[in-house]
């Protein structure tokens, strides 16, 4: 693959972003590799001066190894010699250009996007689950917990972003098609719109799932309608939109959705009962609980409207995944899958047996009651979380493992304080990626928010140890929550990606030696 210095200024001039170019010699020089990262630089290499921590001796480093040329804010003596294309945004300009030199991968694909502040991850295997009966198996994954870009082992990777870096995102497109893949089903971050990491991209499905605070802090967003607005630019950018009509800021929501898109390509889904006398428009699809246990859970989905009766999905469903909040990212799933031309026989059996590491997974012991983890990690999910266990539990002792990140998501630690203090009886504070912050600083903030008089806490930076505590102390009728990391292989400390053996083998570590 290739892309010359003609093409990119073209571009860049489309879109109003060339500020002004630099060129050597002839404008039909070849780049024929494209980086943001010095380190990973080949002869030939268009080179992208990105990021608040770029140092212009990055630059020089990517020259000594073989850029011929770079696209940056602002000139740098360190590129002298190279081509130079200065840019308004160089975000902007990575992201057309990397679509550029790979080809425009998003044309070959049917692409959807899942945003919301909890339940993307989990819609999205739903739906990856889904689709892989009717494209034998061939539908392409970008998630928080794994990318899937093809059906070999290799083709399956660890993500470090929840939507990657644009350039990156393109690379995974491209191989993604190479392989053959026909789908692909990715999570949205409003970060991915804030840093312009999908600028350009159109979805052809669009989902809305859910808003609540999360993200706000000094390395994110500066407040609650900044993220918001970024959240809501997904809608603006697809050619379908499916919105969870319970959502909180629902008029914002819709009214974004129907700057680009017309009312008869936007879905709208809520459970049984719920009404919202202000809607704009019919609800299309309702849903209700039918039965949950510790093994599954079983609803139905209903179609309501006109628009609606021409998507045969209606009928009982069943998920392997307990908790009710999953047949909310169930329902906006197979809803996609429907507009992907599923029915409900082929739906039903794609969903049946999706799992996903780290979500909701369970261990019931003899004597120390059930260990859920779950990757919940904001005040809405951990509410949602607890209020379920006791709903569905008669009311039993609630015991919470959980750690709040270091250096983003400043905002999630009161918001802890908020859901522990409404329902656990104990929790138990730890270690969650603290970064380059101090993760007993980081409990302790979240302990001085807690009205102790409701739940009782124990702050234990050792995270196995904080389990083992957790789980030791548990009776059989307690249910044990361990929240945050989910699946997650590491602890991100200083920079660095510590190994961690994650929740649930430390957890099944604990009760083999507790119940011998």
């Amino acid at each position: 693959m290739s892309i010359s210095l003609n093409t990119c200024i073209l571009i860049l001039k489309e879109h109003h972003l060339l500020k002004s170019s630099a060129v050597q010699d002839t404008v039909q020089t070849k780049m024929e590799y494209v980086s943001y990262d010095s380190r990973d630089v080949q002869t030939n290499t268009l080179f992208f001066c990105k990021g608040a921590g770029f140092r212009p001796t990055y630059l020089s480093m990517a020259r000594e190894d073989g850029a011929i040329a770079y696209v940056a804010e602002q000139p740098y003596p360190e590129g002298k010699g190279m081509h130079a294309l200065i840019v308004r945004n160089v975000a902007k300009a990575m992201a057309l250009l990397s679509a550029a030199f790979y080809r425009f991968p998003q044309d070959d694909l049917f692409l959807v996007g899942f945003t919301g502040t909890k339940g993307k991850t989990t819609s999205a295997y739903f739906l990856k689950g889904m689709l892989d009966q009717i494209n034998g198996g061939h539908t392409a994954l970008l998630s928080s917990v794994n990318n899937i870009v093809g059906t070999a082992p290799e083709d399956t990777f660890k993500s470090s972003l929840t939507t990657p870096e644009s350039l990156d995102l393109f690379r995974d497109m491209r191989r993604a098609v190479d392989n053959g893949m026909t789908h692909m089903v990715m999570e949205v971050s409003s970060q991915a719109y804030k840093k312009n990491r999908v600028f350009g991209l159109t979805y052809d499905l669009g989902f809305f799932l859910n808003i609540s605070p999360d993200h706000i802090g000094p390395n994110e967003h500066p407040n609650f309608e900044d993220y918001l607005h970024c959240k809501l630019q997904l809608l603006v950018n697809s050619r379908k939109c499916i919105i969870n009509a319970e959502t909180a800021r629902f008029d914002d929501v819709y009214a974004a959705a129907t700057t680009t898109t017309n009312p008869d390509s936007i879905y709208l889904f809520a459970r049984e009962g719920f009404e919202n006398p202000k809607l704009k428009k019919q609800i299309d699809f309702r849903y209700k609980s039918i039965e949950t246990d510790l093994a599954e859970t079983q609803f139905t989905l209903e179609t309501v409207s006109p628009q609606a009766h021409k998507l045969p999905i209606a009928g009982d469903y069943t998920l392997q995944m307990i908790g009710d909040f999953n047949e909310t990212n169930a329902t906006g799933a197979i809803i996609g899958a429907g507009l992907a031309g599923m029915d409900h026989d082929s739906c039903a059996a794609g969903i049946r047996h999706v799992t996903i590491p780290g979500r909701m997974e369970t261990v019931t012991t003899k004597e120390h009651g059930l260990i859920v983890v779950d990757y919940a990690h904001n005040k809405a999910s951990m509410m949602a979380l607890m209020k379920f266990m006791r709903r569905e539990f008669a009311n039993p002792r609630v015991i919470v493992v959980v750690g709040a990140p270091g250096d983003k998501g400043i905002s999630r630690r009161a918001g802890f304080s908020e859901s522990l203090t409404a329902e656990a009886d104990k929790a138990f504070l730890t270690t969650d990626d603290p970064g380059f912050e101090n993760a007993e600083e980081i409990c302790e903030e979240i302990d001085a928010g807690i009205d102790h008089s409701k739940c009782a806490t124990v702050i234990e930076l050792d995270r196995e140890k904080a389990i083992h505590d957790a789980i030791s102390e548990a009776t059989a009728n307690d249910v044990v929550l361990l929240c945050g990391k989910g699946a997650d292989a590491f602890q991100k400390i200083r920079g660095v990606d510590t190994p961690y053996e994650g929740d649930m083998a430390v957890a099944r570590r604990v009760i083999s030696k507790l119940e011998k």
